[in-house]
């Protein structure tokens, strides 16, 4: 008898939302996957983005680990990409940086001993196109006002738990949202979307590890390296 496993849906969701997050969960199925629980409610175990290839560093000492930067309109997603990936590792080696990409990708929190923070393991990636993009912008705005909604009424289980864990901004969401659609709509090129976006970013905290820390063979990766000050 074969047994066909369901695969998760791949949601749309902002970098400053998913970035955000530090909470996961499982539902009560004895097999439920691990889901990443955001600020404004949202279960996710899998996404699909599309962004600008801000960085492509190769670490470890036989370079055969990617690290990644992928910046859409309210900020960046990090992702580590090994041969484990053979897909998207094979596809990123032709991908140069400051390139458009849609990808679907593993999400994973990893945690400290004093923080947490949220990695992309990419299945897919390949060059995306303008149009695309701003599709995946007004979709992505879209199903992200109407988890804001949702929060508002407080009435669902993943509302009330995400109020309760993150007490978000909800106004603050609302406005990234807006100015996302916003930059999506103003007439700009590849390079000048890069430009603008990063140039309100706050400086980020870099990471080091070894290597051998990682095993992206196993479905767990362990991080714990990047994670100290």
């Amino acid at each position: 008898m074969t047994v066909f496993l369901k695969r998760e849906v791949a949601r749309r969701v902002f970098a400053k939302e998913l970035m955000s997050s530090t909470y996961t969960l499982r539902d009560d199925s004895e097999k439920s996957p691990l889901y990443v629980l955001t600020p404004l409610g949202l279960k996710c175990n899998r996404v699909f983005i599309i962004g600008v290839l801000t960085e492509k560093e190769e670490r470890g000492e036989d370079g055969n680990i990617y690290r990644i930067r992928i910046v859409d309109q309210t900020g960046s997603f990090i992702g580590y990409v090994g041969k484990y990936q053979p897909e998207a590792y094979e596809a990123l080696e032709d991908i140069d940086t400051l390139t458009l990409v849609a990808l679907t990708a593993k999400v994973r929190v990893f945690e400290g001993d004093t923080r947490k923070f949220v990695t992309l393991r990419p299945e897919t990636i390949s060059i995306a196109d303008p149009e695309s993009r701003d599709y995946w912008v007004i979709e992505t705005a879209i199903q992200t006002l109407e988890r804001i909604r949702e929060m508002e009424k407080g009435e669902s289980e993943t509302a009330k738990l995400a109020m309760e864990i993150y007490n978000p901004d909800l106004e603050e969401y609302k406005r990234a949202v807006k100015e996302a659609v916003e930059r999506m709509m103003e007439d700009y090129g590849e390079l000048e979307v890069e430009e603008e976006i990063l140039e309100g970013e706050e400086e980020e905290e870099e990471f080091e590890f070894d290597e051998e820390d990682i095993s992206f063979e196993e479905e767990e990766i362990d991080l714990t390296e990047l994670l100290e000050d």
